[in-house]
């Protein structure tokens, strides 16, 4: 694991926090899906990228925001107002950085081992979808 290799992780720019913490997100989310029900794979995709796109991480750090520690909340400060080359095109300039934010802290706590509170958090996020969800 990253934490074990002697690199000060508070060196590293936030946009390089948040490209790991993209793919831990990622990760998650799939690991959910899958475990939810054995799906076609199409489905499975379409429901993640629901929930990895900018406007659902731009909701989903919203809610935990309240959660965070200050440090937690110092490092998504960071990614949020980090300055990426550029957002896709059907997501907000707003959403974007907040997402760049919410990556940037699951990075963050990914590279330094952190996993029990990457789990804490993500149920969070976790079970506003589905209360979201069965709301719908």
């Amino acid at each position: 694991m990253f934490a074990d290799k002697k690199k000060d992780i508070a060196s590293l720019s936030p946009l390089t926090l948040a490209f790991m913490g993209d793919a831990v997100f990622d990760l998650l989310v799939r690991e959910e899906l899958v475990s939810g029900a054995n799906r076609p794979v199409k489905d499975l995709h379409k429901a993640a990228s629901e929930r990895v796109c900018a406007s659902a991480q731009s909701d989903a750090i919203k809610k935990i925001a309240d959660s965070l520690t200050q440090e937690e909340a110092d490092v998504f400060r960071r990614g949020r107002n980090a300055s990426p080359s550029g957002h896709p095109k059907n997501q907000s300039v707003g959403d974007y950085h907040y997402a760049t934010g919410l990556e940037c802290l699951f990075g963050w706590l990914y590279l330094k081992g952190d996993l029990q509170r990457i789990n804490e958090l993500y149920a969070l996020i976790s079970d506003e979808t589905e209360a979201r969800n069965k709301n719908e």
